[in-house]
């Protein structure tokens, strides 16, 4: 039986996307200032520079693709907890785990950066983007079975966030198995799918043809 103190926590939603917003400005921070660029001392003319630069292509590569993962998982956090009215213990728990996932992004970044061309490295990094997107998953489902969601929310709606997430998962999983084929190519097609769901549906929805 739960306790009354049980049943009681976690019901503002408020304090969650809080901190939330907090820890996800934390760790797009971390990816900027994880790009080391090259120290004066070591630069000595416009092509030394130019070499170096173009030498930090996979942090940049890196960087880019994490803060879309980021921005997209934000999105989609954000999205679930303006449609749930009411949280719980359970459902607060979740979100946390949502959470630790996502500070582990700066490190999982920044090995993919230091070994994009390793399979193993793209692996670790592929499951820091399927551990977030199992927790969403998982709180959606939770709220829909313990009747959280916001009554007016229409049923269409409901689904639709569970099928956005299976889809994208699946997604992820194909481009990361290209891995064995080239983690440039695996990276390539992860990006593609990031910007379709970050740029492709408000195109459409202006561009309905």
């Amino acid at each position: 039986m739960h306790s009354l103190y049980n049943r009681i926590q976690g019901r503002n939603l408020d304090r969650l996307a809080a901190l939330s917003d907090g820890i996800f400005a934390v760790a797009m921070t971390l990816l900027v200032l994880d790009l080391h660029i090259p120290t004066a001392a070591q630069i000595h003319g416009e092509r030394e520079l130019l070499l170096a630069l173009a030498a930090l292509g996979p942090q940049w590569v890196a960087y880019g693709l994490s803060f879309l993962t980021l921005g997209i998982f934000w999105a989609g956090q954000q999205t679930q907890l303006n449609h749930i009215g009411e949280g719980s213990r359970d459902l607060t728990w979740i979100h946390l785990g949502f959470l630790f996932a996502i500070t582990l992004m700066p490190l999982s970044t920044r090995l993919l950066a230091e070994f994009i061309t390793y399979r193993a490295a793209l692996a670790i990094y592929w499951l820091n983007i399927f551990a977030p997107g199992v927790m969403l998953y998982w709180s959606w489902t939770h709220a829909t079975h313990h009747n959280l969601i916001k009554p007016d929310t229409p049923q269409e709606i409901r689904g639709s966030i569970c099928r956005r997430v299976l889809i994208a998962q699946s997604l992820y999983a194909a481009g990361a198995a290209l891995c064995f084929l080239s983690t440039y190519v695996s990276i390539t097609v992860i990006v593609l799918v990031q910007l379709n769901y970050a740029i492709a549906p408000s195109f459409r929805r202006t561009n309905p043809a």
